[in-house]
């Protein structure tokens, strides 16, 4: 396995300097953000590290170069909108940019590009399988056609009242990725699994991993700590970030141990990012690189 983390938390360094800072912490690879230029979504979001929508044949060359002069590997090319939204513009908008966001990765020799399924809050859930069967489809077809492997992160986006009801993203279950698989088989088509959404969702993120491995192309490294106090007084039908905390690796409810053990029987051996969503490192960029070596410091041990 190799150990990168996710570019999002350095939004204010280049591609450049995230490589030469990821070698310098002897990390293995990163994943790179590469939203449309712009104003960000939400917090983590908007963030640019390689501009898909305007990439020539000299940027390739850039990064290709980069990557060489640090050792540093890009495990993949990260975009997370709603492409399920209901705004039919920013639908086409968001599949555009994913189509984007695959064909740049072939081109770079990536293979992998990370995102989310989406999800029409309005709608229930067979009415988004329904939407996903007919708007996903032709999506990973494409991404067949040149060899790039979809990851899929589990990530219900069900945080906040404006996220509520029903979440932006479908993705958030087995019984939903059974359902998925079913609609698109292709094994180009697979997960970005972060054990963290599971926690706050009470769910065994080790039987996702002994169950589905042989579907991720990606996982995500990041923790949660649950308030029980805070859930027994509000319970699980409050908003999520009422009783649950996103935390540094080790720094939560997830048994690193056994994730890493059961990664390994399981036989993945790709890339596992950190995802910094800390607010406790966020103060400053020195803190925030701070936050990455750190866990990167931790999650040696396991490997």
């Amino acid at each position: 396995m190799e150990l990168g983390f996710v570019t999002a938390i350095l939004p204010e360094l280049s591609l450049a300097e995230i490589l030469r800072f990821a070698a310098a912490e002897g990390f293995d690879c990163i994943e790179v953000m590469c939203w449309p230029k712009g104003k960000a979504e939400r917090r983590y979001a908007g963030v640019t590290h390689i501009d898909v929508g305007d990439f020539s044949p000299g940027d390739a060359a850039e990064v290709a170069r980069l990557v060489d002069e640090t050792g540093v590997r890009i495990s993949g090319l990260g975009y997370y909108p709603n492409p399920l939204t209901p705004d039919e513009d920013a639908r086409s908008m968001h599949f555009a940019h994913i189509r984007r966001l695959i064909a740049v990765s072939a081109e770079l020799g990536i293979g992998v590009a990370n995102s989310f399924i989406g999800r029409d809050q309005s709608r229930n859930l067979e009415e988004n399988l329904a939407l996903f069967g007919e708007l996903w489809p032709p999506v990973i077809e494409y991404a067949d056609s040149l060899g790039v492997k979809v990851g899929i992160e589990n990530c219900p986006m069900l945080f906040t009242n404006d996220e509520w009801p029903g979440g932006q993203n479908l993705a958030i279950s087995p019984a939903v990725w059974d359902r998925m698989f079913e609609i698109i088989p292709s094994s180009n088509f697979g997960l970005n699994f972060d054990p963290s959404h599971f926690v706050w969702q009470q769910m065994d993120y080790l039987a996702a991993i002994r169950n589905y491995a042989d579907r991720f192309v990606h996982v995500h490294a990041k923790d949660a700590r649950l308030d029980r106090e805070q859930l027994n007084r509000v319970g699980i039908m409050a908003t999520p970030l009422e009783y649950h905390t996103p935390k540094l690796p080790g720094l939560g409810e997830v048994d690193w141990g056994k994730f890493y053990s059961e990664l390994g029987d399981a036989g993945y051996d790709g890339p596992v990012c950190i995802e910094v969503e800390d607010r406790i490192y966020e103060s400053s960029l020195e803190r925030r690189k701070q936050a990455v070596s750190q866990s990167g410091r931790y999650l040696r041990q396991f490997m």
